[in-house]
């Protein structure tokens, strides 16, 4: 299994060269959300759910920072807000 895994993690950063950011945040997160939801779980159906929730929230926090002309900016109390650069 852990083969499989370290298998699957090597061709997925191998597709990802050519990505977007969005793109490459998409697939980092629906990685991640799906071994959150498949430990979570116990089962291939929660594994699934991660990754769509997962997949979509990288790929919206990846198409913010592909904004042109809005930069991120931090707030005196760690707050992340987007304004025109």
């Amino acid at each position: 299994m852990r083969n499989l895994m370290l298998a699957a993690a090597a061709v997925a950063t191998l597709a990802m060269a050519g990505c977007s950011t969005a793109e490459q945040t998409a697939v980092g997160g629906a990685a991640v959300g799906a071994a959150i939801g498949g430990v979570a779980s116990g089962s291939a159906t929660g594994a699934l759910a991660g990754a769509a929730v997962g997949g979509t929230a990288g790929y919206l926090v990846g198409r913010s920072a592909d904004r042109q002309g809005w930069c991120r900016y931090r707030d005196q109390y760690g707050r992340v807000y987007e304004d025109r650069c």
